[in-house]
């Protein structure tokens, strides 16, 4: 058993291939904040409730650093939203041209509800997941 206990998911680091096409889904289409941008590197924080998703152009210079194109090794990741309206929220994807699966219940961190799957302009998956279910 380790000395530490994980409190929570920090930050995920997204490689993408076209940052402002990504900068617009995560910040204006999902509305993840920018905390901060740092050109130098090709790189901006966006906040994520108490995380932050990072995203890093891969034609950049902390980019060019990997060796793996954008979605490499990763299934997806999940952002727990409130409020969860399955049908408005697959409405406002599709409307702004994201690709978007049907609403299921799923495990989370807190426990089954509904969440659906989307995607991002590089392909990564990423689930917006609702409260828990009762019972």
């Amino acid at each position: 058993m380790p000395a530490f206990a994980i409190l929570h998911i920090d930050h995920i680091v997204l490689r993408v291939s076209d940052l402002t096409r990504s900068l617009a889904f995560y910040h204006e289409l999902l509305g993840c904040p920018v905390r901060k941008r740092r050109d130098t590197l090709g790189m901006i924080h966006l906040g994520a409730g108490d995380g932050l998703i990072d995203l890093v152009a891969v034609n950049g210079p902390l980019g060019r650093e990997g060796d793996q194109g954008p979605g490499h090794n990763m299934d997806h990741f999940c952002l727990r939203i409130e409020p969860f309206d399955a049908q408005a929220l697959g409405v406002m994807l599709r409307e702004a041209g994201v690709r978007v699966e049907a609403a299921e219940k799923r495990y989370g961190a807190e426990g089954e509800g509904l969440s659906l799957y989307c995607f991002d302009p590089d392909g990564n998956r990423v689930e917006l997941k609702g409260p828990p279910l009762p019972g």
